[in-house]
């Protein structure tokens, strides 16, 4: 259902569109237009790298965006596909969920050809783009709902090879942190649509929030573009976190349920400890306050787990079962490659 005027297969650089049947009350024959630029010379990997899977998550969508403007042919080794938007209608409205059919882009995978809007482009992903490519990239932030210390981050998955390769491109990224995390909130997602198939997947958590500082966008974008050179798919040297002066990059992993904590009641949320910093087993992380009974002690959250605290919740006020922090053990390559 879902069609593109670009052939993926021609060199040079095109700029168009992914488009998806949507009838709405006011358009019966509409489609839903999402951008997407291909970039292609000669021999090499193709690179499928993409942006505002939820719509409230800018700093792919920014990076992608400038990346697609400033690149000619002449710095491509191979094919890349830029798509800054994916879930397009959540971008444009700014919404983690899609406007058009509430569905969550990242629990929609291997989605439906005839489905809702959202299923289709999961399909479309899952049939078309994701064979096409030898790396995926999947650059999230915490959106509106969560603020993380910027990291890269993958899954643990269980080909070692494959796991071997991301880990060397998640490092690439030049994060101060990167993270291993498990899937707590359902399946469907993106990413692991992508690892199914094989794919060297990297993926981030670049901060969160509507504010973003400028060092964020910073990461997101050199990031991203060493990435892109360490995987063979851009011309230019690859910089570590050696040559740029910077201490290695900390490993964490937060694969166990009492890793996240969430709250258990609503109320309003309070902060009791910084991004990054290190957590002890048993420590207070921050409080629920009660805010229809002021009188009442406010409910602590404690850590179950010693680590790092890698995120926490944006908004303030809570309900009961939101994830409120995230405290992550830090690990070495030798376990990571061997677990």
């Amino acid at each position: 259902m879902v069609t593109t005027s670009l052939d993926f297969e021609k060199p040079g650089k095109q700029q168009g569109f992914l488009q998806v049947p949507y009838s709405h009350n006011l358009g019966g024959w509409a489609n839903i237009f999402i951008p997407i630029t291909v970039v292609a010379r000669g021999r090499g990997p193709t690179d499928l790298v993409l942006g505002g899977n939820h719509g409230d998550e800018y700093q792919g969508q920014i990076a992608i965006m400038k990346l697609a403007r400033e690149l000619t042919p002449d710095l491509v080794n191979g094919r890349l596909l830029l798509i800054p938007a994916l879930n397009f209608p959540a971008a444009r409205a700014g919404t983690r969920l899609s406007p058009v059919d509430g569905m969550n882009l990242n629990r929609a995978f291997p989605g439906q050809s005839e489905g809702t809007v959202t299923s289709q482009i999961g399909h479309y992903l899952t049939t078309v783009l994701f064979p096409l490519a030898d790396v995926v990239i999947d650059i999230h932030s915490g959106g509106r709902s969560m603020e993380f210390v910027p990291c890269a981050h993958m899954h643990l998955v269980n080909d070692r090879d494959q796991r071997k390769r991301m880990l060397a491109a998640m490092l690439a990224w030049n994060a101060d942190f990167a993270f291993l995390y498990a899937d707590i909130a359902g399946t469907g997602l993106l990413p692991v649509e992508a690892e199914n198939q094989g794919k060297l997947v990297v993926t981030t958590e670049m901060g969160g929030g509507e504010a973003i500082p400028a060092r964020v966008h910073r990461l997101t974008q050199s990031g991203l573009r060493n990435v892109l050179i360490h995987v063979g798919a851009l011309k230019g040297r690859e910089r570590t976190r050696a040559s740029l002066g910077q201490p290695p990059t900390i490993l964490t992993q937060a694969l166990q349920r009492e890793d996240y904590l969430l709250a258990p009641e609503s109320g309003i949320f309070e902060i009791g400890i910084e991004l990054g910093a290190k957590v002890k087993r048993g420590q207070t992380v921050g409080f629920i306050h009660h805010l229809e009974r002021p009188d009442r002690r406010p409910e602590p959250i404690i850590a179950r787990t010693a680590g790092y605290h890698i995120t926490m919740r944006a908004p303030c006020l809570t309900q009961q079962g939101d994830c409120v922090a995230v405290i992550a053990q830090k690990v070495n390559l030798k376990t990571i490659l061997e677990s």
